[in-house]
């Protein structure tokens, strides 16, 4: 079983890379040693009428530093009072929680990330050791683009058209006539429909890092769950929990 505990992190460095856009390092050498790219943390903000904790994807992990890197949009109260945190606070975090991406066997990647499902996208553009190809879908302003480009092959999609292309990450791969044998993304869920429609189109199979309100993080309440075509061995019926069984699925395996 993997690891999964609760502990006190300590807050590193937190700073604002975009409108509402926070960059929060914490220290937890427990939980980033045990972390995969595709993974997840919960945090607790220590308000006594927010005891839910808020599910916020990994987006970089230095597990010899102890430390892992979470960008996150301010959403809400709870975000807005993590987004307060700063250096030396003490953080709740539960982690690391849900699978990750399977990065064996892949030749040549295209990585998809699409708004705030641009963050996770990082450590698993650092880590994948093939071909990257990596597309990033803004409204409109960028952020951490910079970033990726030590990485692989940068290309973006802007809904203005202030940079790169207009439309969206499925106009960018189109107009840039990008190929692989394995695509990754994490987005809103418009954008994986469109992402699954793509691939297979093109015969290319997909993992999908899906996005949903969660509760308990651990699978417990089945607040967040997704159509599958398995039956789950926890409910009997044909889904799936994102949260304990993802939040990472093979596009077949799920309908969005």
């Amino acid at each position: 079983m993997a690891l999964k505990v609760k502990n006190t992190a300590i807050v590193r460095e937190n700073s604002e890379i975009g409108t509402g856009i926070h960059s929060l390092w914490i220290e937890d050498p427990q939980i980033s040693k045990a972390a995969k790219p595709g993974q997840f943390v919960s945090l607790y903000t220590g308000a006594a009428d927010k005891l839910l904790p808020r599910p916020i994807s990994l987006c970089e992990i230095k597990k010899e530093a102890g430390l892992l890197r979470l960008v996150f949009r301010i959403a809400g109260a709870g975000t807005e009072r993590i987004a307060g945190f700063g250096p030396g606070d003490p953080i709740e975090v539960m982690g690391p929680l849900g699978n990750g991406f399977d990065m064996d066997g892949c030749k040549r990647a295209i990585l998809i990330g699409g708004g705030i499902g641009i963050p996770p996208m990082l450590e698993l553009a650092k880590q994948l050791s093939c071909e990257k190809s990596i597309v990033l879908g803004y409204r409109d302003e960028l952020f951490l683009n910079r970033e990726f480009e030590a990485y692989g092959s940068v290309f973006i999609s802007t809904e203005d058209g202030s940079c790169g292309v207009k439309g969206n990450v499925i106009d960018a791969i189109r107009e840039n006539a990008l190929d692989g044998d394995m695509i990754f993304a994490c987005g809103p869920t418009p954008m994986l429909r469109g992402v699954k429609q793509y691939a297979k189109e093109k015969q290319i199979r997909a993992q999908l890092s899906l996005e949903e309100r969660m509760a308990c993080g651990i699978g417990a309440c089945l607040a967040c769950v997704c159509r599958s075509k398995d039956t789950d061995e926890h409910t009997n019926v044909n889904n799936k929990r994102i949260c304990k069984d993802g939040p990472v699925f093979y596009a077949e395996d799920v309908e969005i």
